[in-house]
C-alpha cells in the first residue's frame, strides 16, 4: 500500500475538447496550457503538469496531455510514467474515438487503475455519457464535478502502491529539455524508479555521457531529493540530453530487438512505430508465435525487463496495441518451440537465461538448433514443453516418459508437426511460411541458404522446411531456387 502521501502520478486522457485542461485548472488551480499557442487555439499541444492535493491531503503529480488525434505520439510519452488515469468523456459528445484511442493506450501500457470524469454536464444530460463510460471502462469510478473526482482519485490513490517504496536505481526518461540563462540545461521526466538529488552523478543515455545534479524540483519546489512517482525538474552539469534521452544512476546497454509480449497479434514484417518511455522508433515485427513477437528496433531504446511500451501503425498512424518487454536484449531470431518455451517461462516471471533453452536432441520442435550429434532429450525438457503448450501429462505413475509418446502426444493434441525427420510446433511452421513467403515477395524466389541465414539455422532444417514447403506448394522448386507455388 503507497499510504501516507508516498508520491503518485496521475494522467489525463480523452478526446479533444472534452474539458481536460479546465478541469486540471479547477481541481489544482494551474493552467497547464501554458504555450502562447496552446492559449491562442484552446487547444493542448504539450504536455502539461500540476500539483494536486487532494482531500485527504495527499499531494499527487498531475499529466494533462493533448487530446487531438495527431498527438497521440506526445500523449503516449507523457503516458508511460503513470499510475493512475483520468479519463475525461464530455457530457454532450460521449465516448469519441481518441477516448477509446487513449484507453487502449492506457492499458498497453499497464495502468489499470483511475477515474472517469463526465465533463460539461452543463450542455447535456449526463445519463447517456454515464452509461457509455461504465460500459467501456467498467474497473473505473464514475463521477462528475471537481469536488467529486477529487475525492475518487483520493480513493483510487490509496489502494496503489507507490514506486518509492521500491528499492530501485534512478531511471528518468526526459520528456522536456530546455536551457534556463545562468542555470544550464534543465530537463523534466517522471521519475520511473529510485532517487533524485543534488550532487548525484547519472549517466545520459543512449549516449553514455556523465552528468552531475546541480538542482532537483518538484513542481517548482527545490528538493534534497525526489522520489520515484513525482514530476521531477533536474539541472545538470555536463551534459545536454533532449527529449527521448534516459537519466540513470546504473549503467543500461541499449538495445535494438527486444522479445515482446503484445495485447494483440502482428503480422510477420509488418513495420510499426515502437513507443517506449519518451522515445519512438520504426521498426519491425517478427512474429514468433502467439502474441510473442520480436521487435527489430531502427533506433536504440534504453529498455528493461518487463518495460510495458506502445505499438503504433505509421500510415494511417493508428495504435495497434501494446505490451510488456520479455527479453530487451534479444538476438535475432525466428520462431521455435525454445524460443516459445524460453518466452513463456519471462512471461510468467521466470529467471531464466536470455540466450535460449539449449535444445537437446535431433528430434526438433522447432528448428533454429544448429545441426549437431545430440544427445536424446531429457524428460523433463519435453514435460516443461508439453505444459508450454497448454498439455497435462498424466501422472508420473501412469506414464512411460519416453520421447517419442511425448511427441505422440503432441501431434494428437495438434501441437506439434512431422517435417522429414523433425517435429515443429505448427506456430514455429506457420512463422517460417510467413517469412518465406514475405522474402518470396519481395526478393522473386528464395534459396535453401538464404533461408538457412534467415532463420539462422542449419542446411539439414533449412531443406527438410523448403521440402515441406514444397510438397504443401507453398513453394515451387526449379533448380537451386525455390519460387512461389500455388499456395502461396
Amino acid at each position: 500500500m503507497g499510504g501516507g502521501g508516498a508520491p503518485l502520478t496521475v494522467g489525463t486522457a480523452g478526446h479533444i475538447d472534452h474539458g481536460k485542461t479546465t478541469l486540471v485548472r479547477e481541481l489544482t488551480g494551474v493552467d497547464t496550457d501554458r504555450l502562447p499557442e496552446e492559449q491562442r487555439r484552446g487547444m493542448t499541444i504539450e504536455l502539461g503538469y500540476a500539483p494536486l492535493v487532494l482531500p485527504s491531503g495527499r499531494r499527487l503529480s498531475v499529466i494533462d496531455v493533448p487530446g487531438h488525434e495527431k498527438l497521440v505520439r506526445t500523449m503516449v510519452a507523457g503516458a508511460t510514467g503513470i499510475d493512475l488515469f483520468l479519463l475525461v468523456i464530455a457530457a454532450d459528445d460521449g465516448v469519441m474515438p481518441q477516448t477509446r484511442e487513449h484507453l487502449a493506450v492506457l492499458r498497453s501500457l499497464g495502468v489499470g487503475s483511475g477515474v472517469v470524469a463526465i465533463t460539461k454536464a452543463d450542455l447535456a444530460d449526463p445519463a447517456a455519457a454515464i452509461d457509455e463510460a461504465r460500459e467501456l471502462v467498467p474497473e473505473a469510478e464514475v463521477v462528475s464535478g471537481a469536488g467529486d473526482v477529487a475525492a475518487a482519485l483520493d480513493r483510487v490513490a490509496g489502494e496503489l502502491r507507490s514506486r518509492a517504496d521500491d528499492d530501485d536505481a534512478a531511471l528518468l526518461h526526459v520528456d522536456r529539455s530546455f536551457t534556463i540563462h545562468g542555470a544550464g540545461r534543465v530537463v523534466t521526466g517522471t521519475l520511473w524508479s529510485g532517487s533524485i538529488g543534488r550532487g548525484d552523478e547519472l549517466l545520459v543515455l543512449p549516449a553514455g555521457k556523465r552528468a552531475r545534479v546541480r538542482e532537483v524540483q518538484v513542481h517548482d519546489e527545490r528538493v534534497e531529493r525526489a522520489a520515484a512517482g513525482q514530476r521531477v525538474a533536474v539541472n545538470l552539469r555536463d551534459a545536454n540530453p533532449v527529449r527521448g534521452d534516459v537519466l540513470s544512476a546504473e549503467p543500461l546497454e541499449p538495445t535494438h530487438i527486444l522479445d515482446v509480449e503484445l495485447d494483440t497479434r502482428l503480422e510477420h514484417g509488418t513495420r510499426v512505430h515502437v513507443h517506449h518511455g519518451t522515445r519512438e522508433t520504426p521498426a519491425r515485427v517478427a512474429w514468433l508465435g502467439g502474441h510473442f513477437h520480436q521487435l527489430r528496433c531502427e533506433e536504440p531504446l534504453v529498455a528493461r525487463r518487463d518495460d510495458r511500451l506502445v505499438v503504433r501503425s505509421i500510415s494511417p498512424a493508428d495504435t495497434l496495441g501494446g505490451g510488456r518487454i520479455l527479453d530487451p536484449h534479444a538476438r535475432r531470431h525466428g520462431p521455435s518451440t525454445d524460443v516459445t518455451v524460453r518466452l513463456t517461462r519471462l512471461a510468467r516471471g521466470d529467471d531464466v537465461r536470455m540466450g535460449g533453452l539449449t535444445p537437446h536432441s535431433h528430434v526438433r520442435l522447432g528448428g533454429q538448433t544448429p545441426d549437431s550429434q545430440a544427445l536424446p532429450p531429457e524428460a523433463d525438457d519435453l514435460l516443461e514443453r508439453l505444459k508450454a503448450f497448454g498439455l497435462e501429462p498424466p501422472p508420473d505413475d501412469q506414464f512411460d516418459k519416453d520421447e517419442q509418446q511425448l511427441l505422440a502426444q503432441l501431434r494428437h493434441a495438434g501441437k506439434a508437426e512431422r517435417v522429414g525427420p523433425f517435429t515443429f510446433h505448427p506456430d514455429a511452421l506457420a512463422g517460417v511460411r510467413e517469412r518465406v513467403v514475405a522474402i518470396m515477395r519481395d526478393e522473386g524466389s528464395i534459396t535453401l541458404a538464404r533461408l538457412r541465414d534467415e532463420l539462422h539455422t542449419s542446411r539439414r532444417y533449412a531443406q527438410a522446411l523448403l521440402e515441406h514447403l514444397d510438397a504443401q506448394r507453398v513453394t515451387r522448386r526449379i533448380g537451386d531456387e525455390r519460387v512461389p507455388g500455388s499456395r502461396s
